[in-house]
């Protein structure tokens, strides 16, 4: 798979490939040198009001993910940013900081590029 999440607060590792932090926050207590992030893509996060509305309720994910999703469709030049990012380097992988693992914009964006990605070939 050329894409994987990954919350950020765990180690990195050479399986990890490209790693492209998808938050619009930086991390809480995460030094950058720690994190070893190699793109800092903050524009692709969800808006600030969608992620205050979300607030990483399950109740609200199938909503949060088709709002996510057409906001999404308004970048698609952030999407193809990590579209070639996945040609040039393999694996890339969506960093992301919240708790829940199942959750998150990380995996509603890798949803989503895996739409992209089946809609082009």
């Amino acid at each position: 798979m050329p894409f994987k999440v990954k919350r950020v607060y765990e180690a990195p590792s050479p399986d990890d490939g490209f790693r492209v932090l998808v938050d619009r926050l930086w991390p809480r207590g995460l030094s950058k040198s720690t994190a070893r992030v190699d793109l800092w893509l903050k524009e692709v996060a969800p808006s600030d009001s969608l992620r205050k509305w979300f607030g990483h309720d399950p109740r609200r994910w199938e909503e949060f993910r088709r709002r996510y999703f057409a906001e999404l469709e308004g970048k698609k030049d952030l999407v193809r940013v990590l579209i070639d990012a996945e040609r040039e380097h393999g694996t890339v992988t969506l960093l992301y900081s919240a708790k829940d693992a199942l959750h998150n914009n990380a995996v509603a964006l890798l949803e989503y590029l895996q739409g992209e990605l089946s809609r082009r070939s």
